[in-house]
């Protein structure tokens, strides 16, 4: 479908500046704490997913995945739960392994593409529950897994799932990466790799027989250097370019065959150009291409009052209604 110019979202002046329009609803932003019902599956691999239901008795729902280490409890999380709630449909809102604030029992724990693990929690809502539909939506990392899977199923997908919504999507890993070196970029970059290295120096004091990777961690400073070492290495990939190359939902759109939106602000700081799939959705009558002038990355704060709905939210809803 042709690409779409937003004219419905026009945020505060402040939120103009895409630094502003990033950080301040991921640091100020309160959602007040849903009513989730926690929920364990045991995967093929001896491991264990951990989901958060909110249930409105609704016989749609519409399954969410967090951006990179985060969580369900992350306030854009519960920000589109609730308002799919108060639309009547319930959410199930997906922790990536070790994001639950338990580690999972692996080594190796989520990535970009782990496309697998959201089939997992399908089939389980297919077998245990009787929805008549469902929708994916996916912010920033989450947001490539969902683009990924529609793609990879093409015309396979399970029919019970009506549409597809990815915000802020790196769709290519490898220039998304690389634009992180900007020094514009450097605090985010920080902020990821630091969490990234704790989470892996926890991971070697219960799995000793990786604990000659404690110095090479430590010194880990960019996605290049820790995809390099930990995701790629463990997750049967040969190096980060290579993880990056076979993960990279961008390839998988000219396959999608289920109504699909993709929302990527143009002044988003962490997507470089390769991250606008304009030529994909032009050829795609399934793939919408969404692209306001302003938004940020996970941000489009439409209101001064963050802890209302924001923008995309309402879009996605908007979206998903007509499916």
């Amino acid at each position: 479908m042709p690409v779409l110019k937003t004219q419905s979202y026009k945020p505060p002046f402040p939120f103009r500046n895409y630094h502003l329009a990033t950080i301040v609803p991921a640091l100020f932003r309160k959602v007040r704490a849903l009513n989730y019902e926690r929920i364990r599956i045991n995967t093929p691999d001896k491991d264990f997913l951990d989901l958060d239901f909110s249930k409105t008795g609704g016989k749609s729902l519409i399954i969410v995945l967090h951006g990179l280490e985060g969580n369900t409890k992350k306030a854009y999380v519960k920000g589109l739960v609730r308002h799919m709630n108060k639309a009547g449909v319930d959410a199930l809102a997906m922790n990536l392994r070790g994001c639950s604030r338990e580690d999972n029992r692996n080594f190796y724990s989520y990535h970009s593409g782990k496309t697998e693990d959201l089939e997992e929690v399908i089939s389980y809502v297919t077998t245990f529950y009787d929805y008549e539909k469902i929708y994916l939506a996916g912010f920033s990392l989450g947001g490539n897994i969902v683009l990924k899977y529609a793609g990879e199923r093409a015309d396979k997908i399970k029919p019970i799932i009506k549409a597809v919504v990815g915000i802020s999507v790196p769709c290519d890993l490898q220039a998304t990466s690389y634009n992180f070196l900007k020094k514009d970029n450097f605090l985010y970059q920080w902020r990821f790799i630091r969490s990234l290295r704790k989470k892996a120096l926890s991971k070697i004091k219960r799995f000793p027989e990786y604990k000659h990777l404690k110095a090479d961690i430590e010194s880990c400073k960019t996605f290049f250097d820790f995809d390099n070492l930990i995701t790629a290495a463990y997750n049967g990939f040969k190096d980060a370019e290579d993880y990056w190359k076979q993960n990279s939902c961008k390839q998988y759109i000219k396959s999608v065959r289920v109504p699909t939106l993709l929302i990527n602000a143009l002044d988003d700081p962490f997507l470089p150009k390769k991250c606008y799939p304009y030529k994909e959705a032009e050829s795609n009558t399934n793939f919408w291409f969404e692209t306001p002038k302003y938004g940020g990355h996970v941000g489009f704060a439409n209101r001064w009052n963050l802890n209302r709905t924001l923008w995309h939210e309402e879009r996605v809803r908007e979206f998903i209604s007509s499916y």
